[in-house]
């Protein structure tokens, strides 16, 4: 195989446009992807990719990573090598695991447990709009459409623009946390006047969750889910619910179906 150079397969992917988690992946796994078939001989491209994820198969790896390598080492033939030649080889089937859905009651439990107004603030929007945590910690004031009730969301998963609801309930409270701001001002800043990092806003829903006393397996981006679900409990039609979460799928968006599913819930056990 030809001499590669990292540095230049990264400013590809810059000019792509590609999120900062992406090229780090890719990197590493064609990286990793380099150091093996220098190691080895093998007949085909084919070849030395199946036996590369066999390799990460006999680890016992997720099958989301094992997809994320193909997809790394796909990216190195087809934009990098020009290869013509196709790597003729199925994805991994990705487990298909329910989402971890909070009640209301627990929502509204979590909301409360936390002081800091600007954190209650924060995650009470998150839910209500049902925003990833990376896309709250970017919004700006000038996002925000007051009148309208809607959000913008830019740059979003996928590089696309969305709108997203916005909570009526939380207008006044938005207002005076926008008061004295500029359009371009970010809307959640950190106590030091940057952005809210990631981590950071991951930590307050941790902090509030314990505070809450709630025993479920949840992240931050369960109020995402929750959003979801709430919605169709609320007889909202599954392919709006897409439109707002940006699913390219709807089979994603089906997914909380099984969550909700009135029926089922109904159903009392024998035992009661």
């Amino acid at each position: 195989m030809q001499k590669i150079s990292l540095k230049k397969i990264k400013e590809n992917m810059l000019l792509r446009n590609y999120s900062r988690g992406t090229i780090k992946a890719y990197l590493y796994y064609i990286a990793e992807y380099l150091r093996f078939v220098k190691s080895k001989k093998f007949i085909s491209k084919n070849d030395a990719v199946r036996e590369f994820l066999l390799k990460k198969q006999k680890k016992k790896l997720s099958p989301q990573t094992i997809n994320l390598a193909l997809n790394s080492v796909k990216f190195l033939y087809r934009e990098i090598l020009k290869s013509p030649e196709k790597i003729d080889l199925k994805f991994a089937k990705r487990s298909r695991k329910l989402p971890i859905v909070l009640s209301r009651r627990e929502i509204k439990k979590i909301i409360l447990a936390i002081t800091n107004s600007k954190h209650r603030l924060l995650l009470s929007l998150a839910y209500g709009a049902g925003l990833r945590v990376s896309e709250i910690i970017n919004l700006k004031v000038k996002d925000i459409a007051l009148e309208e009730l809607t959000i913008h969301i830019k740059n979003t998963k996928g590089k696309k623009d969305r709108i997203a609801i916005f909570p009526e309930k939380l207008k006044i409270d938005i207002q005076s946390l926008m008061a004295g701001k500029k359009k371009n001002d970010l809307l959640f800043e950190s106590n030091r006047g940057g952005k809210l990092s990631t981590r950071t806003a991951q930590k307050v829903f941790e902090r509030a969750l314990k505070l809450a006393k709630i025993k479920k397996d949840a992240t931050f981006h369960s109020l995402r889910h929750s959003f979801a679900t709430h919605l169709l409990e609320n007889g909202v039609d599954v392919r709006y619910v897409q439109k707002l979460l940006k699913h390219q799928n709807i089979r994603t968006t089906q997914l909380y179906t099984k969550v909700t599913n009135p029926k089922l819930k109904n159903i009392k056990s024998p035992l009661d």
